[in-house]
């Protein structure tokens, strides 16, 4: 049975949930790939003010899809989180608590998590249409010129994931890790 978890994450949920937890989230989340990552990363470097705030922030790595009328959004399935980890642990030092792609991570990344006490999700690959019924409201937050690379806020409900990596360190698959 999935657990049920509500956002923003608390320190002490993300403590309970262990590796290879089925879970539905509700609430509302960032989204953001690989243009987005870099641009935030490189105002990081120069020590300047980010657009958005990742305090306690949950990242979604997708780029979705049009919305067809009546809808939030289009398909929006996950990207594969390894084209991030070279950002990654500058967002967690930053407060960042949790991201949703697919696929392995980089030693680098687990140790920033267990570091920061984050979690990293993975979303179902090829499941992108299934997911968009989950997602309820779609916000533009930052560098819209990055089309569906842009940072949104998604509110979603009953989205579905399961906990790839725990805060502490811990694996749901041996795959997960990125040599």
């Amino acid at each position: 049975m999935a657990k049920k978890i509500t956002l923003p994450l608390t320190d002490e949920a993300i403590k309970d949930l262990k590796a290879g937890d089925s879970v539905l989230i509700t609430g509302s989340m960032l989204t953001g790939r690989d243009a987005a990552h870099k641009r935030l990363f490189e105002l990081i470097e120069k020590g300047e003010k980010l657009p958005v705030d990742l305090s306690g922030e949950v990242i979604y790595y997708v780029g979705p899809a049009p919305a067809k009328p009546g809808h939030a959004v289009g398909p929006a399935g996950p990207t594969s989180s390894y084209r991030m980890d070279k950002y990654t642990p500058a967002l967690l030092d930053r407060g960042l608590k949790a991201m949703i792609g697919k696929g392995a991570r980089s030693p680098e990344v687990i140790e920033s998590m267990i570091k920061n006490g984050c979690v990293y999700f993975a979303a179902i690959g090829g499941a992108a249409a299934l997911i968009s019924q989950s997602i309820k409201k779609v916000e533009t937050l930052a560098y819209e010129d990055l089309g569906t690379e842009a940072i949104y806020r998604f509110t979603v409900e009953d989205f579905p994931a399961i906990v790839a990596i725990d805060s502490m360190g811990n694996l749901a698959a041996p795959s997960l890790i990125k040599k």
